[in-house]
């Protein structure tokens, strides 16, 4: 079974900075995408920013320049390092994964597979 761990959210000041973690745990046999995204309260889930195992990154326009995210295979974890918050970076920050369980040719059907989400506040 695998699992999606979210670490790193919390209150911050508008112009500061955060790190989230999402750290995969359970059987993984590959990563092909790794991702955040986000809900504003009152608001759907929407991209954040997304890297995929080729090591090319999409941004949302509402992020770029300022969050960055990386990653880490050896342990199976992921970063978005937040820089310049807004107060309209305000939401509840989930990570997701593309991943497989087995070799490719295995027909297994995976589902998304997603964090539980953790809140940043950002305060004006």
């Amino acid at each position: 079974q695998v699992q999606l761990v979210e670490s790193g959210g919390g209150l911050v000041q508008a112009g500061g900075s955060l790190r989230l973690s999402c750290a995969a745990s359970g059987k993984i046999f590959s990563i092909n995408a790794m991702g955040w995204y986000r809900q504003p309260p009152g608001k759907q889930r929407e991209v954040v920013a997304v890297l995929t195992s080729a090591g090319s990154t999409t941004y949302a326009d509402s992020v770029k320049g300022r969050f960055t995210i990386s990653r880490d295979n050896a342990k199976n974890t992921w970063y978005l390092q937040m820089n310049s918050l807004k107060p309209e970076d305000t939401a509840v920050y989930y990570c997701n994964a593309d991943l497989r369980t087995a070799p490719s040719w295995v027909p297994i059907r995976e589902p998304e597979y997603w964090g539980k989400g953790t809140l940043i506040t950002v305060s004006s």
